[in-house]
């Protein structure tokens, strides 16, 4: 289950699993097939009702199981994880997700004293596991080294998914347990906003792993716009309320309103609001308003100008649209299910070009 030998320094990777038995069997055997020797696995079940329970006990002593006999959601599967848990560096990967063998050999390399986190891409693959894209796509440059500055400019910095990050344990012992109530879904999004005030950001352009896209991850739960939206719009202020009381123990002041400076939460803020306006979370907002921030803040993003200016015209389109056009606008970029194929073919070839 761990080893101690001079091959590198220890690492854990912790499995959470919540009904994926179907998934389950994939992510164990690719944390157990790391080229780095000096790994443990663990596997948190949060209180799963499928066949779960007879997969992680098939592994005997090669897994440290976790079995939560109540459901706690994603922050609490992380902290029983983390508490059982050795290594100083932490990944946490999703039951749906896998890993490549030298997913940890590249991360300790790139791991060192002033590290707290380290990010890499992934493999966008199907239920059958065939590659379909790359997560974070790789004309999106990562943001690496000191963060600080993008987080207290817009709250966000260009970073990816739970099974692309790793961290530092010095890191994680400053910074959880992750709130549960506040993050039962999201929790990676805790660990990456926080994590930074306390070191560097390594980023790997490589892919390391594969994010499982299907019908029931979270990425894609309940195809509706609207619902999706107003998730992830109160999944950013939990972000930030989490960002401003972990910045003020290190001395550091969050500016206000830096969410109004981030194009990926005006998006979703402004989806929400077109979408429906009677459960928008935030009801002074004005789609206009939100359209015109979205163009200016598309305008400072790290990546080329060809792609700042098609994204600040598409924030524009969408605050002056009418509402029906407007909506389905929205739903074209942020639900690639809703995208007519001529879009899907034009789509691709202004990535291209962009890139």
């Amino acid at each position: 289950m761990y080893s101690t030998n001079s091959d590198g320094i220890p690492v854990s990777i912790i499995i959470t699993n919540f009904n994926y038995a179907r998934f389950l069997r994939r992510a164990i055997d690719s944390a157990l097939s790391q080229t780095h020797s000096d790994v443990e696995v663990i596997v948190v079940d949060d209180a799963s009702t499928d066949d779960t329970v007879p997969i992680i006990r098939s592994y005997g002593e090669r897994i440290k199981p976790c079995l939560k006999e109540i459901n706690g959601g994603h922050g609490a599967a992380f902290n029983t994880g983390f508490e059982a848990s050795r290594g100083r560096i932490v990944l946490f990967l999703d039951a749906d997700d896998y890993l490549y063998p030298n997913a940890v050999s590249e991360i300790v390399k790139a791991h060192d004293a002033s590290t707290s986190q380290v990010q890499f891409r992934l493999h966008i693959v199907d239920e059958g596991q065939n590659i379909k894209d790359v997560f974070p796509p790789p004309e999106v440059p990562f943001d690496s080294g000191d963060v600080t500055r993008q987080l207290l400019r817009k709250g966000r910095y260009q970073t990816t998914v739970t099974s692309g990050l790793a961290f530092d344990r010095a890191t994680l012992d400053r910074i959880m347990p992750v709130p549960e109530a506040e993050f039962r879904q999201g929790a990676d999004g805790y660990l990456a906003t926080v994590a930074p005030l306390y070191g560097r950001v390594k980023s790997i352009e490589e892919c390391l792993g594969a994010y499982r896209m299907h019908g029931e991850n979270h990425s894609v739960f309940a195809e509706r716009l609207g619902q999706r939206a107003r998730w992830r719009v109160q999944h950013d202020f939990l972000r930030l309320q989490a960002l401003t009381g972990e910045a003020a123990q290190v001395g550091i002041k969050v500016p206000d309103n830096v969410t109004l400076r981030d194009p990926v939460h005006l998006e979703e803020r402004l989806a929400s609001l077109c979408v429906d306006r009677r459960r928008h979370p935030v009801p002074d907002d004005s789609r206009l308003a939100l359209a015109v921030a979205g163009a200016e803040a598309s305008l400072k993003m790290n990546m080329s100008l060809r792609r700042r200016m098609i994204l600040s015209a598409w924030f524009l389109a969408v605050g002056v649209l009418p509402q029906r056009m407007a909506t389905a606008v929205l739903s074209w970029k942020l639900l690639a299910s809703s995208r007519p194929t001529f879009l899907v073919r034009m789509s691709k070839s202004i990535r291209r070009a962009a890139g």
